[in-house]
Formats: C-alpha cells, sequence, structure tokens
C-alpha cells in the first residue's frame, strides 16, 4: 500500500491539530523566527504565510533555519534509535529488563523514556514486554507439545507468571488456545440491521467477532474446536449492546467489552482505530504513526485486514491519503454509510 506525500494543506492540519503522529514525517519552518519545529510543538502556532514544510531537519538547516530548543525536532531520530534499541533488549532479555535499565542505555530519564516509548509503540515498555510474551506463548500453544511447555518456550520461568500475566487478557484458557479453540464456548447470534445481517459472537470476555453476511458455518470455520452455542441470556444483552452501536455509532462503543487477539503492533493499531472520534477519520500513514512505526504503512493495512470485529474496532474510519475511502471487508456501502451516521452524530 503506497501512500503519496503529503500535502502543505495536509501538513498544515497536522500542525494546527498539533498531532504527534507526524513527528519524524515532516518539520515545520517559521521564515519570520528561523527556527524549525516538530509538527506537534506546543508553541504558539505562526501565521501560515511565515510557514515552509520540508522533508528533514537537514533540509530545514540548509534553508538556514535552527532547530526550536521547546521541541527539540532532532531528537526524533535519537527517540526513535532508543526504542528500537529497548525493543531489542525486551526481546534479547530472559526476563522484561526494567524500566531504568532501559532508559540508562538511552540516556534517558526512566520517565521521559516512558513517554518516548509509549509515545513511539502505543505501549509502555512494561506493558510490551508483556505483549511480546502473550504473542510468543499463543504462538507456542499452537506448536508444543504440552501447555508447559509452551509457557515456558515462551520465556516465561513458571506457569504461575503466565497465568498471572494473561489472566483476563487472553480470554480463552491456555488449554484452549493449544487445541484451536476446544473448550472455549462462543454464543452467538445472527440479526437483522439497517446494515444487513450481521453475525455477533463473543466469549466470556467480550466480542471476538463481529462481520456482516456471515453465518454459523462462517464462524465455525474460524473456531472450529470452540463450544458454539447460539443465543443465551447474558449474551442477550451483551448483543442488544453490540446492535445499538452498530445502528448509532456516533453514540460510542467503548462500553462494549472485546476479546481480540493479534501482535503486538496490530493490537496497537486497533488500540489507535478505538482512539479516532466519531465523526473524524486517519489513513494508512497516520494509524502506523500512531502505533509506533511511521513507515509500516503496509503492516498497517494489514492490521485493518485482520480486524475481527467490524464497526466496534472502526477500521471503516481509515482511508487513503487523498481522501479516497479505499476498500472495505463488507462493502463501500456499509463504510460510507457507518462514516456519514458519525459525521451527523446519530
Amino acid at each position: 500500500m503506497t501512500e503519496r506525500p503529503l500535502t502543505d494543506d495536509e501538513a498544515w492540519a497536522a500542525v494546527l491539530r498539533r498531532d504527534r503522529a507526524f513527528d519524524g514525517q515532516f518539520v515545520t519552518g517559521v521564515l519570520s523566527t528561523g527556527i524549525y519545529c516538530r509538527p506537534s510543538c506546543a508553541a504558539r502556532h505562526p501565521r501560515r504565510e511565515n510557514v515552509r514544510f520540508f522533508a528533514t531537519p537537514a533540509e530545514a538547516e540548509a534553508a538556514s533555519l535552527r532547530p526550536c530548543k521547546r521541541c527539540s525536532p532532532k531528537d526524533v531520530a535519537r527517540d526513535e534509535r532508543a526504542v528500537l534499541a529497548a525493543i531489542a533488549a525486551i526481546k534479547a532479555a530472559e526476563e522484561p529488563p526494567a524500566l531504568a535499565e532501559l532508559a540508562e542505555a538511552a540516556g534517558y530519564s526512566p520517565t521521559h523514556f516512558q513517554r518516548v516509548f509509549t509515545r513511539h509503540t502505543g505501549l509502555s515498555p512494561a506493558a510490551y514486554a508483556r505483549a511480546l510474551r502473550e504473542e510468543r506463548a499463543r504462538a507456542a500453544l499452537s506448536d508444543e507439545g504440552t501447555v508447559t511447555d509452551a509457557i515456558y518456550a515462551a520465556g516465561y520461568s513458571a506457569p504461575s507468571r503466565f497465568y498471572d500475566e494473561t489472566k483476563g487478557r487472553l480470554g480463552m484458557t491456555a488449554s484452549a488456545w493449544a487445541n484451536g479453540g476446544k473448550g472455549a464456548t462462543i454464543h452467538w447470534a445472527v440479526v437483522d440491521t439497517t446494515l444487513g445481517r450481521m453475525l455477533v459472537a463473543a466469549t466470556d470476555k467480550g466480542v471476538c467477532r463481529l462481520s456482516f453476511d456471515e453465518g454459523e458455518e462462517a464462524l465455525r470455520a474460524r473456531f472450529p474446536k470452540a463450544d458454539l452455542v447460539e443465543g443465551g441470556e447474558e449474551f442477550a444483552a451483551l448483543l442488544g449492546q453490540v446492535v445499538a452501536s452498530v445502528e448509532a455509532p456516533a453514540n460510542g462503543f467503548a462500553h462494549i467489552p472485546l476479546d481480540v487477539k493479534g501482535t503486538a503492533f496490530q493490537e496497537a493499531c486497533w488500540k489507535a482505530l478505538r482512539e479516532i472520534p466519531a465523526g473524524e477519520t486517519r489513513t494508512y500513514a497516520q494509524i502506523a504513526a500512531a502505533a509506533g512505526n511511521p513507515k509500516a504503512v503496509r503492516a498497517a493495512g494489514s492490521a485493518n485486514a485482520r480486524n475481527n470485529v467490524a464497526v466496534l474496532i472502526p477500521c471503516h474510519r481509515v482511508i487513503r491519503t487523498g481522501g479516497d475511502l479505499g476498500g472495505y471487508a463488507y462493502g463501500l456501502d456499509i463504510k460510507r454509510e457507518l462514516l456519514r451516521r458519525e459525521e451527523a452524530g446519530d
């Protein structure tokens, strides 16, 4: 998925929003003061006629501009190197490194490094380490002979550490993951909505599937060894909330629990999607940046495509840089109508 360069109008809009997602993608030159800044700089906005945009700090300095002391735009590259080094250290360590240790290696204070790391990845170093180990655990649970072997293969020092860290987040039990969902109970229903027939399925943790024009056969193909139960009293209450949120998406749906799984980057992308206000859209490049890797535009598109819970993880709010709606798994008519309802406040 190739994104064209930002136009000056798009860059200026990012500056007016002080959008951190664009830090590192360009710098803002202020010709009247002779400085250049990050798009997110907290300083007072200059007049538009005094602004020129540059792709890199080097280009700005070649135009005789100097870096802003308030936002330190040249540190963006340093921050990125520090975060990448920390990620490598976390991946290589048997036990997650302490925040102080990671910060010292980067040359930052622990508090500042925590902010830098979170801004780039969407997760704190500790949360990133947990997500990485959970991701390894899911892979190992599919490959190892026993659950215990899988837990140790994922880097946990003991089974108790695995259960303590993943309680409430994995949704299905470790044994269920190892056996393709065997032992997990998923309640489901297909209901009529103004957008068409909608499939909703949920574990006891939350919604694990929301799609249009699918039924039991598609759900069984996705969870072949789970115990699929149509309906249910408790599920009916959740289903009512889901239908109401789909019919009126502008009212929000953060209160609806989800049970979704992905890589650390995919989950960061899904988190970024849920943070887009109703009535607004973002590009794939903006989602990649918000998820901590501005260059991973194609991977952000893949995370969008792997979203199992339509509407509640609002991938319909992602458009192409030029403003084109792009694609949608359930058709552009549904995407267009969801966006219309959100913009209208319906």
